[in-house]
């Protein structure tokens, strides 16, 4: 049984000069480089072919590379992703840090709390707790529309002792009021505080306890 006969093989970059090294013959002629007094004596192709391939070559493998980044990703993306925050229908996204434990908090409870208050950009307003010595004034408020912020009885609803959430209160449900709680006592952080009232607010609650 006769073999089939095999194809012959092409050099795709074909020697100028011959060599025992390569198994192809050289080309009839060596083709001079656009500089002066430069030969190309490695190859006998040009250079805008050179170029031209190369660039091919390196347009397939950044192909290969990218689809081998891709797939991972899209597979991630499948995946399904965790809630980090849930928007309220007043307005409000809030988020559970800490679940913490006992009985949640219903509206009309009287609860104590800390906070920090900050801008959307995440400029510093008002802490109950003393960033420096640790101490802490927490607030003690009824969860009710008549001295509370709206948005930050909404946060507050529905947590639990110890229990922390990160929660972002458009002004329409923040401080319409300047009589609404909670604010500081002094006088510079409660003007710092009610100068940003017609802006988003972003609070980080603790629940300390439920009364």
């Amino acid at each position: 049984m006769e073999s089939a006969p095999q194809a012959k093989l092409t050099n795709p970059f074909p020697c100028a000069s011959p060599s025992p090294r390569c198994p192809y013959p050289p080309e009839p002629k060596a083709i001079r480089s656009t500089r002066r007094g430069s030969r190309l004596v490695a190859c006998g192709i040009s250079r805008r072919r050179a170029v031209s391939e190369m660039a091919l070559l390196g347009a397939a493998t950044s192909c290969v590379n990218l689809l081998s980044v891709t797939v991972p990703v899209q597979a991630a993306m499948l995946e399904p992703d965790v809630i980090r925050y849930r928007k309220l229908d007043s307005g409000v996204k809030l988020e559970d840090v800490v679940d913490g434990e006992g009985p949640e908090a219903r509206e009309g409870n009287l609860v104590q709390f800390n906070y920090v208050c900050r801008r959307a950009n995440g400029y510093f307003v008002h802490s109950t707790v003393n960033q420096f010595s640790g101490e802490s004034k927490p607030v003690t408020l009824p969860l009710d529309g008549q001295e509370m912020i709206r948005g930050l009885k909404e946060v507050l609803i529905g947590m639990k002792a110890g229990g922390k959430r990160r929660a972002l209160i458009p002004p329409e449900v923040g401080y319409i009021d300047e009589s609404l709680q909670p604010v500081p006592e002094e006088f510079g952080p409660r003007r710092s505080l009610l100068s940003h009232a017609k802006e988003p607010l972003v609070f980080e609650v603790q629940l300390l306890k439920v009364l």
